[in-house]
């Protein structure tokens, strides 16, 4: 367990909490934009580096707030460009965090939890099961870190951070209010200034949260499908047994018709050899979403161990998706990234990797161009 300090922690404030804030101990409310430029847009943490406020300010400051993010555990690269840092919360716990680079833009692969509570058979995350709903500050500091750790401070137009996906570990609508308000400072322009189109949210299907999603905000919506009939997804992912797929489904349509926008459903479908990937599951999925405007991700299983599942062959993944494009829909093949520091989609675990954690790596890292590109089908929106 980290050791708090009884400070208010003004990293996890949105706008209107940092103007409350100010308000709270006599100040103008202006100062919030100024202190959130400082702390989104420059990456500070010392109150004594933010010259435009005044000494006075400074040292009340220091008495009463701190800017403090996760603690960086390890920070690993992949041979493909892919990063991925563990962090420690206040819980003591360790999640982690993967940044996935492809030509000129990137995506930051964030959690919510530590652990997972829903246990999806194919997950490795949810294998260690529940621990803690991270804060806002673990929530928003781990793209805090990975902004920094690019020289993206001060904020630029080229940013490394383009995209920010809620699909590390943990079920986000689980966390919803600390979830909900990181993702307001993710697009809020006195934070990172990110589109709503490529901020997105993935769910395993908590349907009473998705239904009060579009109250609070209008972000892209991703579901994790991974079966295309109700006997298969209670096995594979077990929310599915107090939230049918029929439900399900016209949950998260009457969401993306809330956004009044053209904007469309990622379904995302992990494959599993003899399990989930034959031609009768392809024609059940076909049939299953016929009524869901959607574009549909398939996501070849990244082994870990004991998981008991296999990776399909490669004929079978194109198969299956020739099959559902031959039925007219938008369909990828995400590409494993990151996998041989254990940051592919399925591996997330919040272990340290002790043998891609030598400085001379990191400091190579370090010096690479950050140009990055959306993860591929991670979050498409233009």
């Amino acid at each position: 367990m980290i050791a708090t300090t009884g400070k208010t922690n003004l990293l996890g404030l949105t706008q209107p909490e940092m103007e409350k804030f100010f308000d709270s101990i006599g100040e103008k409310r202006f100062r919030a934009g100024q202190v959130m430029k400082w702390i989104h847009h420059f990456g500070v943490d010392d109150f004594d580096a933010m010259t435009n406020v005044s000494k006075a300010l400074r040292d009340k400051l220091k008495a009463i707030a701190e800017v403090r993010g996760p603690e960086v555990v390890s920070e690993d690269i992949s041979s493909d460009g892919t990063r991925k840092w563990v962090v420690r919360v206040e819980s003591g716990s360790c999640v982690e965090t993967v940044y996935i680079p492809q030509g000129k833009r990137g995506t930051l692969c964030v959690s919510s939890q530590a652990g997972c509570a829903l246990d999806c058979s194919f997950c490795s995350t949810g294998k260690q099961g529940f621990n803690s709903n991270l804060t806002v500050a673990e929530v928003i500091g781990q793209v805090w870190i990975a902004n920094k750790s690019f020289g993206s401070v001060p904020a630029t137009i080229d940013r490394a951070i383009t995209n920010v996906v809620m699909m590390g570990m943990g079920e986000p609508l689980l966390n919803f209010d600390n979830v909900i308000a990181a993702m307001h400072l993710m697009m809020d322009d006195l934070g990172y200034g990110i589109s709503k189109r490529r901020v997105t949210l993935s769910t395993s299907g908590v349907v009473p949260m998705i239904d009060e999603l579009a109250k609070h905000i209008d972000v892209s919506l991703a579901l994790s499908l991974h079966a295309p009939n109700d006997e298969l997804r209670s096995q594979l992912v077990p929310i599915n047994k107090k939230y049918p797929l029929k439900m399900l489904l016209e949950s998260c349509r009457n969401y993306m018709s809330s956004l009044g926008e053209k904007r469309v459903l990622t379904v995302e479908y992990t494959l599993l050899k003899g399990v989930n990937d034959h031609v009768d599951h392809a024609v059940q999925m076909i049939e299953l979403l016929k009524d869901t405007p959607c574009k549909i991700n398939l996501i070849p299983f990244n082994p870990f161990p004991h998981s008991g599942y296999e990776r399909p062959s490669n004929n079978a993944i194109r198969r299956f998706q020739e099959l559902l494009q031959q039925a007219g829909y938008n369909v990828t093949v995400r590409t494993t990234r990151g996998e041989d520091i254990d940051a592919a989609c399925g591996q997330l675990v919040g272990q340290v990797n002790d043998r891609t954690r030598r400085s001379s790596r990191l400091i190579a890292a370090r010096e690479l161009n950050a140009e990055s590109d959306l993860a591929q089908n991670a979050a498409t929106q233009p």
